[in-house]
């Protein structure tokens, strides 16, 4: 019987590409959306609507493990009261309408494992040279208390008696999306400049990195709690600007943008910009993951060939 695997927001810049990564290995993948596409052989799509509690049982069908990644983009726009809502529910309603669905039908259902995404953002947007660990105290500001309540839900996996693992992940660095793509525009247009101080730390993973790393938690069965999803080594504005415009032979002249001018354009938002904390990724490298892409340089000689 062919493996399946549901998974959440697998239409989205990591869903897509840890999806392909899945159907390769020979699983069969249930996408919960809430504008589901056209089936394929491998994978089958399903409705969910988190604002109206609705999701179609039919998903949860031969599932042994649930992968949630779903959530509104934290970078997608200014943080209006609105957008407030929208980031947090996403998160926090969406993990409950799995919850409140899994014990309703836990005689039914055979969900043996719930792999759920987390961020960084829980130890708070502060730069300084404390390394933040798995067992770091949590910060306090809207990402933080965000991350709180979104990994409160998670835990509650475990009442169920699954095997629940939660992945806190940094900022991730792909071809086809994501931050990076952002992040190239200016330099190239030949405007690449450091943010702020430029000392503020930027945790990242490689995209191919985190679908590895998703797959390693699946198929490892004695693996649960929480892992920081980042490489290796502690990574700065500055040190990143500069492998931007390297890679991209482009130049790095332009005075960095201050603090006020970034609030100015992306109001509270902007604190994801020119705040930043150093987090350790030693806990899932103690388990025997190892990363492909551990430094930066190799990473953007890869994304930005």
């Amino acid at each position: 019987m062919q493996k399946a695997v549901l998974l959440t927001g697998g239409t989205g810049f990591i869903g897509s590409a840890l999806t392909a990564i899945l159907v390769s290995k020979g699983y069969r993948v249930a996408i919960l959306s809430r504008t589901p596409l056209k089936n394929t052989e491998h994978i089958h799509y399903f409705h969910w609507d988190i604002a109206k509690g609705e999701i179609d049982l039919a998903a949860f069908k031969g599932v042994r493990t649930i992968i949630h990644l779903a959530g509104v983009s934290v970078a997608g726009g200014r943080w209006t009261t609105k957008r407030k809502q929208a980031i947090t529910k996403s998160r926090v309603e969406g993990t409950k309408l799995l919850y409140d669905t899994l014990f309703a039908h836990k005689e039914n259902f055979s969900v043996h494992t719930f792999i759920g995404a987390a961020a960084t953002g829980i130890y708070g947007s502060q730069t300084s040279e404390t390394i933040y660990s798995e067992t770091s105290i949590s910060g306090n500001d809207f990402l933080a208390e965000v991350c709180l309540q979104w990994e409160a839900e998670l835990q509650k996996m475990e009442k169920l008696n699954m095997r629940t693992v939660v992945l806190r992940t940094g900022i991730v660095l792909g071809k086809n999306g994501g931050a990076l793509q952002k992040m190239v525009t200016p330099f190239r247009f030949g405007m690449g400049a450091v943010l702020a101080t430029g000392k503020q730390y930027m945790p990242w993973i490689h995209l191919n990195d985190l679908c590895k790393m998703y797959v390693y938690v699946l198929e490892n069965q004695d693996i649960s709690g929480v892992f920081n999803a980042v490489s290796g080594l502690a990574t700065t504005n500055t040190q990143m600007s500069k492998q931007i415009a390297k890679q991209l032979n482009r130049p790095l002249f332009l005075p960095n943008l201050p603090k006020w001018f970034l609030k100015l354009i992306f109001g509270e938002m902007s604190v994801i910009l020119t705040e930043g904390s150093r987090v350790s990724g030693d806990k899932i490298k103690e388990t025997g993951f190892s990363f492909e892409f551990d430094t930066l340089e190799p990473a953007f000689q890869d994304l930005l060939d």
